[in-house]
């Protein structure tokens, strides 16, 4: 088969945006930069995509669709904030409708996408939402967990540096509580989610740390272990520095004494406690902001197992 890359282009020239350029600069195999959209003239991320020779535009979405380029176009990554993105894929599926949008906002218009966990069931879908960095931190764990034992309530708190919150983030606290809860059932599996964000403001900075509390039936808690050492290695081949912080703890909550949760009622069974640590790869960002680069590199594994199978109906690879 001939060898061939799909282009993609960025919407928002921030810090996501630059630093997801430079991962598809750097690493990958079916996809090619080709557009950096920002709407700051003076910005770093399209300063920096110029003089990588890629297209920029600091006109927003219209400005994209005025270069040569825009035509050619397969993916589109958003970058931007939860408002902008419902304003943007509605533009852009009016110009280009065929458009594969990966959206890195908490806007949810499309079905969430946590690789490891529901990927292969989105390859087709126009519009796929990265949930938030807690997400897809937490959510695989959720899930692991979810594969041996019925989740009643999983609870999730994403602590990260206050350094590596930029606007965009601080803007989308609301949004990213609720996307954050809805995904932890929908694709995690429990019956009742709960999110929380921390913005520490320690110095220096600490690296994003996640911790996953879930109230299970009663379960194998060798079964629930291995399962989770499984989705962390998942994890880790496309975040490198996704890893556990300590050994998975258990505690059983006896039917004498159950636990009560909120919008559930008292329950009983296994409590599982998992600690997770999220090192960033300093592509662009510093290694603190694991929070930023998880986003980064899941939306790139997504959009480019997309791109892999686009390109083996059309009888290429990458």
């Amino acid at each position: 088969m001939a060898s061939k890359k799909l282009k993609a282009a960025i919407i928002g020239s921030g810090n996501i945006g630059t630093d997801l350029m430079i991962k598809i600069m750097r690493n990958s195999k079916p996809l090619e930069m080709a557009a950096m959209v920002g709407i700051d003239p003076a910005s770093d991320g399209l300063a920096r995509a110029a003089r990588l020779g890629v297209a920029t535009t600091h006109e927003g979405v219209e400005g994209l669709a005025r270069l040569p380029v825009f035509d050619e176009i397969d993916f589109v990554f958003d970058a931007t904030s939860a408002g902008a993105h419902v304003k943007n894929d509605a533009l852009l599926r009016k110009l280009k409708p065929g458009l594969r949008m990966i959206d890195l906002t908490p806007a949810a218009i499309g079905p969430y996408c946590v690789p490891v966990v529901n990927l292969d069931t989105q390859l087709d879908a126009p519009n796929v939402n990265m949930v938030t960095c807690g997400g897809q931190a937490t959510i695989p764990i959720v899930a692991a967990v979810s594969r041996v034992a019925k989740v009643h309530y999983a609870e999730i708190v994403a602590s990260i540096s206050s350094k590596s919150a930029g606007p965009g983030t601080r803007a989308n606290i609301d949004e990213f509580t609720e996307t954050t809860t809805k995904a932890i059932e929908a694709v995690g599996g429990a019956a009742k989610g709960k999110a929380i964000i921390i913005l520490n403001p320690a110095e220096p900075p600490v690296m994003m740390r996640d911790t996953v509390y879930t109230l299970s039936e009663l379960a194998n808690q060798e079964k629930i272990a291995a399962s989770i050492d499984e989705t962390v290695r998942a994890v880790n081949a496309y975040v490198p520095g996704y890893r556990l912080k300590q050994t998975v703890q258990f505690d059983e909550i006896p039917a004498s004494a159950p636990l009560n949760v909120p919008g559930i009622g008292r329950v009983s069974g296994l409590k599982t406690s998992v600690f997770v640590e999220v090192e960033g790869a300093a592509h662009y960002l510093p290694a603190y902001a694991g929070n930023l680069d998880i986003m980064t590199s899941a939306a790139l594994a997504t959009a480019e197992r997309m791109a892999q199978s686009l390109l083996s109906t059309q009888g290429v690879h990458a």
